[in-house]
């Protein structure tokens, strides 16, 4: 297969990390006064049914206010496993608005954001939960004299030395070195009176608190979306809100894998090996396929290829749930960013890669509508059926890209669920037109319901990487199980990965050994819907 071929869950995190050094500048600098705007929005999505529901609220003023719909959007996404969320700036919160929900989210980004009296005044008095990210913590202090003394604890300042992890439930997670924005640090702690939930580590090897809990609050001393990893502090918070959301959850460690790129160029022989080795080890699996490619000057569709249907056949029938993985797995013979070649080009948006080998993401296809994706999506589901396979109800986009269009047709055409990590832009919460440059990557430790209203089936601790590429390192099996044991924090979590099938069955076989070995049981996808 070609060495282009192999390219996904080390791109997001880059995305993420490229998107928080503007969070930098949120804990340093008074923000610029913001601009009259008219009325906000509020955004209403989730997992209907459950009766949960949870408040997100966040910062919109200053340069950087943006940056505070995009983490809502990620904290809405995590909630949406519990059940419904509304989001809304809080600049619109009203006294009492917070009743009714089960629990609520402020996200502090934007340092001294003007927080509404009624907010501080409905934080000290709440019944339920309230978690409180990062900035602002003081006007909440300030407006209550006797803070210290009745929660137990008292900020003092952010720690802007290097912090090189989070350990929480006895065990180590990481925190990116490069993000220097800080942790905040504490003047007082009573731990009769507060409990440290979560403890980051300075590099002098000093803990100071990273989340703490009294009475109703949760504070949570940073923004845990920034920099993340597969092995991060962000699966803190991914668990915390099981607390807030889902006290009763028991203890359940359930694993994933998906086997990638397939398409109709394959090498029927190297998908029986490896579909044969899953079906004698009684894993159930998943595998994402392209029904047509294409390579400037030729095209190949999956109805020409018999023996590559042959072993997608095997595979329905000895575990395997199939994946619509696009329709061709590129855009158009042009190179984006690679070659124009099914499985190495991105199909619903555009990159490029710059000077410094990095992948850059440059925006929405030429031509972009839902209609148009919609449309490839059902000449996808034509070619299976001219293969005469079935018609996939789980979508993948290539590459994890595509626009709020791209996603919009997903949920327009009922495919139950996307499997995948996928990008986030400001400009869905307050229902404004989407900002392509002001854009998140998030991955997901369970199936949660997320902003564009899919169910979203979770990929988290990434793929074997023989060779480094756009500046990504080698990844091997350790790595993976390293990010296994990680996700164990997550008290409902899943590891999940995904497989090359050309790069043979010992690294995979290793990497299920090792995942098995910390206690995961691995489950079809169809489980968890």
């Amino acid at each position: 297969m070609p060495a282009l071929l192999r390219r996904r869950s080390l791109i997001l995190p880059m995305l993420t990390a490229l998107l928080s050094v503007m969070m930098l500048f949120t804990t340093a600098f008074v923000p610029q006064p913001a601009a009259a705007a008219a009325a906000p929005a509020v955004f209403k999505g989730g997992l209907a049914g459950t009766g949960r529901s949870t408040l997100v609220l966040y910062d919109t003023t200053g340069q950087w206010g943006w940056l505070g719909e995009l983490y809502a959007t990620q904290a809405a996404n995590l909630t949406g496993h519990f059940g419904t969320y509304t989001a809304m700036p809080v600049s619109a919160y009203t006294k009492g608005t917070m009743k009714g929900f089960t629990a609520v989210i402020y996200v502090g980004s934007t340092y001294d954001e003007p927080l509404p009296a009624a907010f501080l005044d409905d934080v000290r008095s709440a019944v339920r939960p309230v978690i409180w990210m990062n900035n602002n913590i003081w006007q909440l202090t300030a407006a209550t004299p006797d803070f210290a003394a009745t929660y137990g604890w008292m900020w003092s300042q952010f720690d802007v030395d290097t912090i090189e992890g989070v350990v929480y439930k006895g065990k180590d997670l990481s925190r990116d070195g490069v993000n220097a924005s800080g942790v905040m640090d504490y003047a007082s702690v009573d731990e009769t009176k507060a409990k440290v939930l979560a403890s980051a580590v300075r590099k002098d090897g000093k803990q100071i608190p990273w989340a703490i809990r009294s009475r109703n609050l949760t504070y949570i001393g940073e923004i845990p979306f920034a920099y993340t990893t597969a092995t991060d502090r962000y699966l803190v918070f991914s668990d915390l809100l099981f607390d807030a959301l889902a006290p009763e959850t028991k203890e359940r460690h359930r694993a994933m894998v998906r086997l990638e790129d397939i398409g109709p160029n394959y090498d029927a022989d190297e998908l029986m090996k490896v579909a044969k080795v899953l079906a004698a080890r009684k894993i159930p699996f998943s595998f994402g396929v392209y029904p047509v490619y294409k390579e400037p000057g030729k095209t190949i569709k999956l109805r020409q290829r018999p023996a590559v249907v042959k072993a997608i056949k095997y595979m329905l029938a000895n575990g395997g749930t199939m994946i619509m993985h696009g329709y061709t797995h590129q855009y158009t013979d042009k190179p984006n960013p690679y070659n124009g070649t099914s499985g190495d080009d991105f199909e619903f948006y555009t990159a490029h890669v710059d000077e410094q080998n990095y992948v850059r993401y440059d925006g929405p296809v030429p031509g972009d509508s839902t209609a148009w994706a919609a449309g490839r999506m059902m000449a996808s589901a034509a070619e299976f059926l001219a293969a005469g396979l079935p018609v996939p109800t789980i979508f993948e986009f290539p590459h994890y890209a595509a626009s709020v269009a791209d996603y919009k047709a997903v949920k327009q055409l009922r495919f139950t669920a996307r499997y995948e990590r996928s990008l986030y832009f400001a400009g869905t919460l307050s229902g404004t037109a989407p900002q392509y440059d002001h854009m998140a990557g998030q991955f997901f430790p369970y199936t949660v319901t997320d902003v564009y209203g899919s169910k979203v089936l979770p990929e988290n601790i990434g793929n074997i990487e023989p060779e480094a590429f756009n500046n990504h390192p080698v990844v091997l099996p350790d790595r993976l199980i390293d990010a296994a044991r990680a996700n164990l924090v997550v008290r409902d979590g899943v590891a999940s990965f995904f497989y090359h099938p050309y790069l043979g069955t010992e690294w995979l076989e290793e990497t299920i050994d090792g995942i098995k070995g910390l206690g995961y049981t691995f489950v079809p996808a169809k489980s968890m819907l």
